[in-house]
């Protein structure tokens, strides 16, 4: 305990349950969540938590997830911190043998599944030697383990640096890294989103965003700290998203530029469009690769304003905004999209960021390539278990994102191209590696390569460059099916080409010669 008589008094740590606390004190009576037929004010929303809290304390392993965007997942990013465990979300796309992986590496010791992912469960599970206690959502499990009359004591929390989450994330190596969030961060990143985003008592956000991903931005937090309404989607459906939008007046909403895609060209799109045009824009917000001047255009004569968000898993989603100034607003179409095309300035929690060359800054000259690097209250802890990878991401307190791009003079930064063997389809990330490693399982495959190449619709996909042994003989449909039987279905090669490929003098493959011609006709790599 501090010693200083003005501690007490000036000191609070920021832990993102807190924001519940304060959303249960301003509007107990209003509605927190809606899933479906089922709507929780704040105050039920908030005993639903303390009761998750109660059954799950005691022991200090994380608790892991595997359920879409429901009422559950979001009791989960209150429920576990108020537990003193660490929360860890699934991608609900991954197979049975990466779930165990991740349940392995994270050693958590329960799981909250949802039924849709039964088999994924069984199979994970039958793969991990510890035993993982399993709490089944869609049936009648869950509300059985939430309202037992659990009344385990909760603990005392005062480390605003302690772990709070772990969030995994493909990295270079094949094997997905756990990313470690902590309750600062967190908190601080959820205010940045309030701001950033303009979220109220009057919002109505909408998950189309998978809240697995990067505990989906911090907006769990963000929109209770805000004392808004979260309108839950399990599944990116564009249509029941319009219905959602037309019947519950949604007014916020995140996700990848396909989701944006899916949305502008819905078949309800234009008709509810024109019921609303009397109504506020919709602030949507996305990430990764800008979405093109046609797919802007189309959102805004839908009804929406498009926010540019850009980061990585270790920096909580969101690390960069394209902090859109009203001076912009009179430019023409064109210059506009150029703009957009930046990723934009340091969120308002984050210290700057820097673009690094061999010789240090790059000068602000919209030239210079340097890669992109973070520090502060928005970065991650570090990747768990692993000291030298944390080492070798910030070398020098500054984390090394894997993006190269350039400074103009106003501060904006705009990436150029990716230096990390990531594929980002849809914005789902991809480890090359890891696709390589089981296309080379194949008993036909003698070497292969895999890089992201242009998709009008994912943005990129992947795809392989295979040389097979002397006298075999296989067909993309094989290595496709080969890969798909290992690997999550996203991460299949949508193209397989067969032939020899291009090496350096020492042996190794140019995977920059096959980017070269495989991004020729684009004006960028960073594509959305």
């Amino acid at each position: 305990m501090n010693a200083d008589p003005s501690y007490e008094l000036s000191f609070e740590p920021l832990l993102p349950q807190l924001l519940l606390e304060r959303a249960l004190a301003s509007h107990a009576g209003r509605v927190a969540v809606i899933d479906g037929d089922s709507r929780f004010t704040y105050a039920e929303f908030a005993a639903r938590c303390r009761d998750l809290a109660a059954a799950l304390a005691g022991p200090v392993t994380p608790v892991a997830v595997l359920c879409p965007n429901t009422h559950e997942t979001l009791e989960a990013h209150f429920g576990v911190p108020m537990s003193g465990r660490a929360l860890v979300t699934i991608n609900t796309r991954l197979t049975g043998t990466e779930i165990a992986y991740i349940l392995e590496h994270s050693e958590a010791s329960t799981l909250i599944a949802h039924n849709d992912f039964r088999d994924a469960v069984t199979a994970a599970t039958a793969d991990i030697p510890a035993d993982v206690e399993i709490v089944w959502v869609g049936s009648e499990d869950y509300e059985r383990f939430i309202g037992e009359g659990h009344r385990n004591p909760l603990p005392t929390l005062t480390d605003e640096r302690a772990l709070l989450s772990i969030s995994y994330t493909s990295g270079t190596t094949g094997r997905p890294k756990g990313v470690m969030y902590h309750n600062r961060g967190a908190y601080l990143q959820a205010l940045s989103m309030v701001g950033h985003f303009g979220l109220s008592p009057a919002t109505k956000y909408l998950w189309t965003l998978p809240m697995f991903h990067c505990n989906g931005w911090t907006f769990p937090w963000a929109v209770t700290a805000a004392g808004g309404t979260h309108v839950c989607l399990s599944k990116v459906d564009a249509d029941e998203a319009w219905r959602l939008i037309d019947e519950e007046g949604v007014t916020h909403l995140c996700g990848a530029p396909t989701v944006l895609s899916m949305l502008a060209y819905a078949k309800a799109s234009d008709d509810i469009a024109a019921r609303r045009a009397d109504q506020p824009l919709i602030r949507i917000g996305t990430g990764g690769a800008p979405p093109s001047p046609t797919l802007l255009e189309r959102m805004r004569r839908l009804g929406f304003d498009v926010t540019h968000f850009y980061g990585l898993t270790e920096t909580y989603g969101p690390g960069m905004i394209c902090d859109w100034p009203p001076e912009w607003d009179v430019l023409d179409s064109a210059e506009q999209a150029r703009l957009r095309a930046r990723q934009g300035v340091p969120t308002m929690i984050s210290t700057r960021a820097r673009v690094i060359t061999a010789d240090g800054d790059a000068p602000a000259d919209g030239w210079t390539v340097g890669e992109i690097a973070f520090r502060g209250n928005g970065v991650m802890l570090g990747y768990f278990k692993d000291p030298e990878g944390t080492s070798a991401a910030a070398p020098d307190g500054w984390f090394r994102s894997g993006d190269l791009g350039v400074m103009h003079a106003d501060g904006f930064i705009e990436l150029r191209d990716r230096s990390k063997d990531v594929i980002i389809s849809g914005g789902e990330n991809i480890s090359s590696v890891e696709v390589e490693q089981a296309i080379a399982a194949h008993p036909a495959v003698l070497e292969v390569a895999v890089i992201g190449v242009p998709d009008a619709r994912w943005g990129e996909v992947p795809a392989a460059y295979v040389t097979l042994h002397e006298g075999s003989i296989a067909t993309a449909e094989e290595v496709i099916a080969h890969v798909r039987y290992r690997l999550a279905g996203f991460k299949t090669p949508k193209q397989v080409y067969f032939g020899q490929l291009p090496h350096t003098s020492t042996g190794k493959i140019q995977k920059f010669a096959l980017r070269e011609r495989a991004w020729a006709e684009e004006s960028s790599r960073i594509r959305s």
